[in-house]
């Protein structure tokens, strides 16, 4: 099973919609809460290559994006391979 991570912030529709695509998969991950000027954040921000919203989503360490990036995944077929890897 694939490690993913999911940076987000209180009462953001985005990122409760990427929890909910994830929960709904029946997958494990770890969501860090990142309001904006925290340690979290700034984690977030580097490892996304600069990033500044959330959700910042991570499978394996690696960036796939967004939520919007995690749907598109999603639609095209491409998600439930990546978090079974």
């Amino acid at each position: 099973m694939a490690t993913i991570e999911i940076f987000t912030q209180p009462y953001c529709p985005y990122c409760a919609r990427a929890v909910a695509l994830l929960t709904e998969k029946g997958v494990a991950f770890r969501e860090i809460n990142a309001p904006h000027g925290t340690p979290e954040r700034r984690e977030a921000i580097e490892r996304s290559g600069g990033r500044t919203t959330v959700p910042q989503i991570f499978i394996d360490g690696a960036s796939i994006g967004g939520c919007d990036d995690l749907m598109a995944l999603e639609r095209a077929g491409r998600l439930d391979p990546l978090l079974v890897a």
